[in-house]
């Protein structure tokens, strides 16, 4: 992430260039939004580098790390996806979508550990 000191920020609201930090939001969100779309339409591996470069963007979008975990579910990274709904949880813990969300992997997860074929 960029850093910027106060007179680069003093300069970029004076002269009307937005912060970098609702730059940086603004981008993930398109991220999230683009993966979405292309996650309907079957492309997981494209809607995987999405939802990452969303949480690169902005590390404390819940919905982001909880596409992410969503990705790494479809991919069958079960460890990297329990992290990712983890994160989502812990940036918003009263989002039931995410918590439904991680909820259903935990039984899916539970599912696979017990059948060992």
């Amino acid at each position: 992430m960029k850093r910027y000191t106060l007179v680069t920020l003093a300069l970029m609201l004076l002269f009307g260039r937005a912060h970098p930090l609702a730059d940086a939001a603004s981008d993930a969100r398109a991220q999230v939004d683009f993966g979405n779309k292309v996650a309907r339409r079957g492309l997981w591996k494209e809607a995987l580098y999405r939802f990452q470069r969303a949480v690169e963007y902005d590390p404390t979008y819940a919905a982001a790390w909880n596409n992410l975990g969503i990705g790494y579910e479809h991919e069958g990274r079960m460890d990297d996806a329990r992290e990712a709904y983890e994160t989502a949880l812990d940036l918003d813990p009263d989002n039931l979508t995410i918590e439904t969300n991680y909820d259903l992997f935990l039984e899916v997860s539970d599912r696979v550990t017990e059948d060992p074929q």
